[in-house]
C-alpha cells in the first residue's frame, strides 16, 4: 500500500466530526452524573428532611448499578448492535433523568437514579464502540484519548456545574438538562452514524449477572444499616451471610459458564489483571468519600452555598484532569508498577491529610489533601486500566476495560458504604460523649443529631432552645469532624493495602534483585 492509499484510508469520512460531537455529548452527561449531584446532597437532605445515610444512595445507586451493568451493556451492544443499544440506553437515561428531576421523595429520587444507571450502562460501551469504529485504525489512540478526555472533563466540572444549577435554579436541573442533551446526541447519531449490525451473537450469563448484583446490593444495605441496627443485629448478619452465599455462587457459576461467563476465566484467572482490579477497589473508597464528605464539610461547617462548595473541589478535579493527560507518556517510560505505586502513595497521604480536619479547620486546610488526591487519581485511574488491559488477549481488551470500570465503581460504592458506617458510628458516639460530659438534655441531643444530619426538624428544635443554637451547632460540627476523621483514616488504611498489592503484583511480581539478564552488559575492549 502506497502513501496515497494509506492517507485515503486514514481520512475521516464525511460527517464524522459531527458524530464525534454527539458521542462526546453522550459521554459527558453520563460521566457528569457521577459527580454533579455530590454538592447538591445537603440541599436534597434539607428539601426532603432526610439524613446523610439515606441521601448517599443518590450517589451510590447510580455508581453501583452502572459499574455492575457496564460489562453486560458491552455484551448486549455486541449482540444487538451498538447503535440500537445506544438509542435504547439514551431513552432510558433521559426518561428517568426527567423523573429524577421531578422526584417528590428520597426513595423516588434514588429509584430514578438507579434506573438512569441502567440506561447509562447501555450508552457508555455502545458509545465507545461507535467512536472507535468511526475512526480509522491508525487513529485508534485518538478515539481512546477522546473518550477518556471528555469523561475526565465531565467528572472534573461536575461539582461546579451541579453547584451552579443548584444555587441559580434548583438541584432538579442537574437531571433535567440530561434530557435535551441526550435528545440531540440521539438525533445526530441517527443521522450521521451508520455502522453494520454484528454477525455473531453471544449467550448472556444471566445467573452470573443476578448473583453478583444481588450479592453486592446485600452487602451495601448491610453496611448502610449497620449504623442504625448495629453490626450484631440479625438483619445485618443475614444480609452479610447472603452476600457470602451469593458471591460464592457467582464464582461457581462463572467457572461452569466457561467462555460465556460474565467475566471469563481467562481474565479473572490472570494474576496481574486481578491485582489491578484489587488495587482499583482499594483506592476507589477515598475518591468517593471525598465527593460525599468534602461538600458536606464546606456547607455544614464553613457555611458555603452549593456553587461555592462545587468550586471548592476544583483543586482536586483540576489536578486530576491535568495529571491524567501526562500519565500516558509517564507510563510508557517508568512502567505500571512505579506509576501505580506512586499514585497509591498519594492516596494514602491525601486521606491522612483530610483526616486532620477538625471543627476549627478552614478551607485552606483541605487544599493540600485535595491536591495530593488529584495527583494520585491522575496517576492511577488510566494506568490501572492500561496495566489490566495489556495483560489479556487483544480479543478481550474491551471486556477487560469494562471489568476494571466495574471494580472501580463497585469498589467506590462499597468503600463509601463502609466509610459512612464508620462516620455515622463515630459521630453518634461523639454526640453521646458530649451528652455525658456537657449534660445535654434529650432535646439538645436530638438537636445536635439533627444539625449533623441536616434535617428541618433540627432547625425547629434549635428555635425552641434560644441562646443555645450556636453552642449546639458547634457540637454538631465537632461530631461531624470526628466522623470524617475516622472515615478518612479508614480510607488511608485501604489505600495502604492497595499500595502493598500494587508493589507486589501490578506490572508483574516484585523483584528484589535485578535479574542477570537485566544487568547492563559491558562491551569487550
Amino acid at each position: 500500500m502506497d502513501r496515497t492509499e494509506a492517507s485515503a484510508q486514514d481520512r475521516l469520512a464525511p460527517g464524522t466530526g459531527m458524530a464525534l460531537v454527539a458521542m462526546a455529548a453522550a459521554v459527558f452527561v453520563v460521566a457528569n452524573d457521577f459527580t454533579a449531584p455530590s454538592v447538591a446532597l445537603p440541599t436534597i437532605e434539607h428539601d426532603f428532611n432526610a439524613d446523610i445515610s439515606s441521601v448517599q444512595w443518590v450517589i451510590n445507586a447510580y455508581s453501583l448499578l452502572f459499574g455492575i451493568l457496564i460489562v453486560t451493556g458491552g455484551r448486549l451492544a455486541d449482540m444487538v448492535g451498538r447503535r440500537r443499544m445506544f438509542f435504547i440506553g439514551a431513552a432510558i437515561f433521559a426518561g428517568f433523568s426527567a423523573l429524577a428531576g421531578a422526584a417528590q421523595s428520597v426513595p423516588w429520587l434514588i429509584a430514578a437514579r438507579a434506573l438512569m444507571a441502567i440506561g447509562g450502562a447501555m450508552m457508555w460501551p455502545a458509545t465507545i464502540g461507535m467512536t472507535f469504529a468511526a475512526l480509522p485504525k491508525a487513529k485508534a489512540g485518538l478515539a481512546g484519548g477522546f473518550i477518556l478526555g471528555v469523561a475526565g472533563l465531565a467528572n472534573a466540572t461536575g461539582p461546579l456545574i451541579g453547584g451552579l444549577l443548584t444555587e441559580q435554579a434548583s438541584w432538579r436541573w442537574i437531571f433535567f438538562v440530561n434530557v435535551p442533551i441526550s435528545a440531540v446526541a440521539v438525533a445526530v447519531t441517527w443521522w450521521k452514524v451508520h455502522q453494520p449490525s454484528p454477525d455473531q451473537r453471544e449467550r448472556l450469563d444471566y445467573a452470573g449477572m443476578a448473583t453478583i448484583s444481588v450479592g453486592l446490593a446485600a452487602l451495601l444495605i448491610a453496611l448502610d444499616q449497620s449504623s442504625d441496627w448495629g453490626f450484631g443485629d440479625w438483619r445485618v448478619l443475614l444480609l452479610l451471610g447472603a452476600t457470602v452465599v451469593l458471591l460464592t455462587a457467582f464464582v461457581r457459576i462463572e467457572r461452569r459458564q466457561g467462555d460465556h461467563a460474565l467475566i471469563p476465566p481467562k481474565i479473572m484467572g490472570n494474576v496481574e489483571f486481578a491485582a489491578a482490579c484489587a488495587v482499583t477497589i482499594l483506592l476507589a473508597a477515598t475518591f468517593y468519600s471525598m465527593l460525599l464528605y468534602l461538600p458536606q464539610f464546606t456547607q455544614k461547617l464553613l457555611g458555603y452555598g452549593p456553587l461555592k462548595a462545587g468550586a471548592a473541589l476544583l483543586p482536586l478535579m483540576i489536578t486530576f484532569s491535568l495529571v491524567s493527560f501526562a500519565a500516558g507518556p509517564v507510563y510508557g517510560r517508568v512502567g505500571a508498577k512505579r506509576i501505580v505505586c506512586a499514585g497509591a502513595v498519594c492516596y494514602v497521604a491525601a486521606a491522612y491529610l483530610l483526616s486532620l480536619a477538625d471543627g476549627s479547620s478552614d478551607y485552606i486546610d483541605l487544599v493540600p489533601g485535595m491536591t495530593v488526591a488529584g495527583l494520585g487519581m491522575g496517576l492511577t485511574v488510566s494506568s490501572l486500566t492500561t496495566a489490566a488491559v495489556t495483560t489479556v488477549d487483544e480479543d478481550h481488551a474491551s471486556l477487560a476495560s469494562g471489568v476494571v470500570f466495574l471494580f472501580q465503581t463497585a469498589g467506590g460504592s462499597l468503600g463509601l458504604g463502609l466509610t459512612t458506617a464508620v462516620f455515622t458510628a463515630t459521630a453518634q458516639s461523639h454526640v453521646h460523649a458530649d451528652q455525658v460530659s456537657n449534660s445535654l438534655s434529650t432535646a439538645q441531643e436530638q438537636a445536635v443529631n439533627g444539625v449533623l444530619a441536616g434535617t428541618d426538624g433540627a432547625q425547629a428544635l434549635l428555635a425552641q432552645l434560644p441562646g443555645q443554637a450556636a453552642h449546639l451547632k458547634a457540637l454538631a460540627g465537632d461530631a461531624f469532624a470526628a466522623g470524617m476523621h475516622a472515615g478518612f483514616l479508614l480510607d488511608a488504611g485501604l489505600a495502604l493495602a492497595g499500595l502493598v498489592v500494587a508493589a507486589l503484583f501490578v506490572g508483574g511480581p516484585l523483584r528484589w534483585r535485578p535479574r542477570l539478564s537485566d544487568a547492563p552488559r559491558r562491551e569487550p575492549a
